[in-house]
């Protein structure tokens, strides 16, 4: 623990800021694409006035911050000073020493690899914490009030920031990949804040639950709930089980309650994220490195 934040959420946070300012400078920058939100608001800096995003990045967010100290929290906004700082430290030492890849012959090809970059770095600063200023602390602010994701929200911003980027510099080539780009980069995003489908869930009703669950719980060491539910049409309660496993187990699963009872009904779900034993935790409730 450093001041109170963990070392390993820190790692991640940097990490994430490296992939994303990697995609940043050798596909956006490179291709001459724009982006949304602060982000997007430096690289129209950078094409029209050749103002260094690593500094704009900063100057820009430096109002947020205060906006970030009364609303997120200490944690979050400690969080969110390494996500930012890191950010333009990654975009400085990338634009001076850029591994040269202008794929301007193939947008569609720069458009898809700046989305999923982009994607992936801020899905993991996201996923642990942290913020890189600007739309992302908006973006953040109103998924944890609102419960909108942060792809959704942060496309709405990005979409304003490209338009303006269309009218003062872009192509209408450039603006429709950018808006590629951003679409993917929202995907991404949405999938690793969601978990990637982490869990399989399964509810599941059958003459047999008890012999179901002790199975369930003997063979794979997984936890079963009991639900009271009733049939609508019979009328007759009767026990409703409800499971969740890895995905790479829900085969295995499927074999366990077919061996007691073929019949059972089963209804399978996906989980998007998974906190609790098992998971997150082990058997002594202590948390998973």
């Amino acid at each position: 623990m450093i001041f109170g934040l963990k070392i390993k959420n820190i790692f991640f946070i940097l990490l994430g800021a490296a992939i994303f300012a990697f995609g940043l400078v050798h596909f956006n920058m490179q291709n001459n694409l724009a982006e949304g939100g602060f982000t997007g608001i430096t690289l129209l800096l950078y094409f029209l006035f050749h103002w260094d995003p690593s500094y704009t990045n900063l100057a820009l967010n430096i109002p947020l911050f205060f906006i970030g100290w009364k609303l997120l929290g200490r944690n979050s906004f400690l969080y969110t000073i390494i996500g930012t700082v890191s950010l333009s430290v990654f975009l400085w030492i990338f634009q001076r020493h850029a591994i040269h890849m202008p794929l301007k012959h193939d947008l569609t090809l720069a458009a898809l690899f700046a989305g999923v970059f982009i994607g992936i770095g801020l899905g993991i600063i996201f996923r642990y914490g942290g913020t890189t200023g600007g739309v992302d602390i908006i973006a953040r602010l109103v998924y944890k009030y609102k419960g909108i994701s942060m792809g959704k929200t942060m496309f709405v911003f990005d979409a304003v920031v490209i338009t303006l980027s269309l009218i003062l510099y872009l192509s209408y080539r450039e603006a429709m990949y950018t808006l590629v780009a951003v679409f993917v980069a929202a995907r991404v995003i949405d999938f690793m804040q969601d978990g990637g489908y982490a869990a399989k869930g399964a509810t599941i009703i059958s003459e047999k639950s008890h012999e179901i669950a002790e199975k369930i719980m003997t063979e794979m060491d997984r936890g079963v709930t009991i639900l009271k539910g009733q049939g609508s049409y019979t009328k007759r309660e009767r026990d409703v089980l409800y499971c969740v496993v890895a995905k790479n187990e829900l085969s295995r699963l499927k074999n366990v309650i077919m061996s007691v009872d073929p019949h059972a009904f089963v209804a399978v779900s996906d989980v998007h994220d998974v906190l609790g034993e098992g998971f997150t935790l082990d058997e002594n409730k202590r948390p998973i490195e």
